[in-house]
């Protein structure tokens, strides 16, 4: 089996498991790097709430974990349990829900005497976005990270294993997937309501305008919900016409201050990755825009833009290699 790392030689695997606010993630990757399972269960929000508070999220994440693993794993051989253990690489990093996955994978890992290793939730969506990456991105780019709880403009400098993120710029206020949220619900959509209300957006005859209020490399989204909400209370609005103006005035905001980051970096390659950036509309905009401008937008596939352990495993995976290399 040439060129395939000792540790593999016996049909290995390397478990990544992510709790986060909103999902419960358990992966598989095999020795070529390949994806060998990714299981997720959907925290439950209660009907016309807009989230989960961390302790309710930590109790279903306890519930959800020996579900993710009723399945037996066929002759299991595990190289190594990597988890997502901080929100982001940063000292200080903190939100309880990761502790779940984290103390669920020491556990795992001491069982069934493997390695671990904790890694950020924010890397691993970032590994996932360039698992089908059609170019090699081992020079610096730039990377949106757009969820519900999330709203960042990284500079993001490859490593031997992750990544060293600089954060460059994002919101002064609300995130965008609360935004979303928030008018979605309001039209009746169940939480999270990015889906549902894609679907109306994609009925729409022409967008509602809605203010794009950026400064630098930051952005408000407080000013376009409030617009939004107004009109809603007005009555004066077709819904699938507000619903595309969201996603419209989203992708606007994301596209000026990536322009001013580009200029001012010189870095014209960008990835988008989190829940936001399964959105079809924003990538469009921004996939025009960016021809347009020479600005590269890349985007990771649909099914890994939300959270998943895909890319904890993969950097766990990295993890490995790097060792190899250096001890060959």
């Amino acid at each position: 089996m040439e060129g395939v790392p000792s540790f593999f030689m016996q049909k290995q695997l390397i478990i990544g498991l992510d709790t986060s606010c909103y999902t419960t993630s358990l992966a598989l990757i095999d020795g070529t790097g390949a994806v060998a399972l990714d299981r997720r269960i959907l925290l439950r929000v209660k009907p016309g709430e807009r989230g989960l508070r961390q302790s309710e999220a930590v109790f279903q994440h306890l519930q959800n974990l020996p579900k993710l693993l009723e399945t037996p794993l066929e002759e299991p051989a595990i190289a190594l349990v990597a988890m997502s253990v901080r929100p982001r690489p940063v000292e200080g990093a903190y939100l309880p829900v990761f502790q779940a996955g984290a103390s669920f994978g020491e556990t795992l890992a001491k069982l069934v005497g493997a390695p671990w290793i904790g890694l950020s939730h924010q890397e691993g969506h970032i590994r996932a976005g360039l698992h089908h990456a059609a170019a090699v991105w081992n020079e610096a780019f730039l990377a949106w990270h757009i969820s519900g709880g999330t709203t960042e403009l990284l500079l993001v400098r490859p490593a031997a294993v992750g990544y060293a993120l600089d954060l460059l710029g994002g919101s002064s206020d609300l995130q965008v997937g609360q935004f979303v949220d928030r008018i979605g619900v309001a039209l009746g959509a169940a939480f999270p309501a990015g889906p549902a209300l894609e679907r109306l957006a994609l009925l729409a005859a022409a967008p509602e305008p809605l203010p794009v209020v950026t400064r630098d490399l930051t952005i408000s989204f407080s000013g376009p919900l409030s617009a939004a909400e107004r009109k809603l209370a007005a009555g004066n609005c077709v819904p699938e016409n507000l619903a595309l103006g969201v996603f419209q005035a989203i992708a606007a905001a994301l596209l000026q201050v990536t322009q001013r980051a580009a200029l001012r970096h010189g870095i014209r390659r960008v990835l988008l990755v989190g829940g936001v950036a399964s959105n079809q509309i924003i990538r469009d905009v921004l996939s025009a825009a960016g021809t347009r401008d020479g600005i590269d937008f890349q985007f990771g596939a649909k099914e890994l833009s939300s959270d998943n352990a895909v890319g904890i495993g993969l950097l766990g995976y990295d993890y490995l290699m790097d060792a190899e290399r250096r001890i060959s």
